[in-house]
């Protein structure tokens, strides 16, 4: 009887180290970027006076919109490019490095929030090449996260993540983004 009980007992031992160790365990992998740059970009949206000094024109708007006033509505409907420059701190008459080149869609009627397509295209000694960025943001949150799909030159093939703050605005003519980049695969 005294045997039974032992190899009862041996056998429950290692049925729970077996059900024990044979639980998934979840791994929080914690992942450090592999490079990290602050940039700011500055808009100034076209609106019928501005024409020498704006960065940015609103191409495409809404049936009761026009191309230099923004639509009423959060701007629903409004498709603006932009060709901004790029400083690595928030004076705009700082030297530029780069060219915020691209475009942004305001795509919701209920809510201020806008679609982003962009690169930033540096030309500076420090950095060459280009890196794409793409992502909704909802203007309304202080920071707002976009990806970063892509690069040339310094920046080829890099992935990541962008996070956005609107640093400064001046009615609706013009913003300063903050830009905190952090790149997970660099080459």
């Amino acid at each position: 009887m005294e045997a039974k009980r032992s190899l009862l007992a041996i056998f429950l031992l290692l049925s729970f180290l077996s059900i024990s160790t044979a639980a998934p365990t979840r791994k929080t992998r914690t992942r450090k970027p592999c490079k990290s740059m602050v940039f700011y970009f500055h808009d100034i949206i076209y609106n019928g006076h501005n024409a020498k000094n704006a960065t940015s024109a609103i191409v495409g708007s809404p049936q009761w919109g026009n191309k230099t006033i923004l639509t009423g509505q959060n701007h629903f409907g409004d498709l603006v490019v932009f060709d901004d420059p790029i400083t690595l701190d928030n004076n705009l008459h700082s030297k530029p490095v780069g060219r915020a080149q691209g475009f942004y869609i305001y795509d919701k009627k209920d809510i201020f929030t806008a679609w982003l397509g962009f690169s930033f295209v540096f030309n500076s000694t420090q950095h060459k090449g280009s890196i794409n960025f793409a992502g909704a943001d909802p203007l309304m949150n202080k920071t707002r996260d976009i990806s970063v799909i892509g690069g040339t030159g310094d920046f080829f093939m890099a992935r990541g993540v962008a996070t956005l703050m609107t640093d400064a605005f001046e009615g609706e003519v013009y913003f300063r983004l903050r830009t905190d980049i952090n790149l997970f695969e660099c080459w």
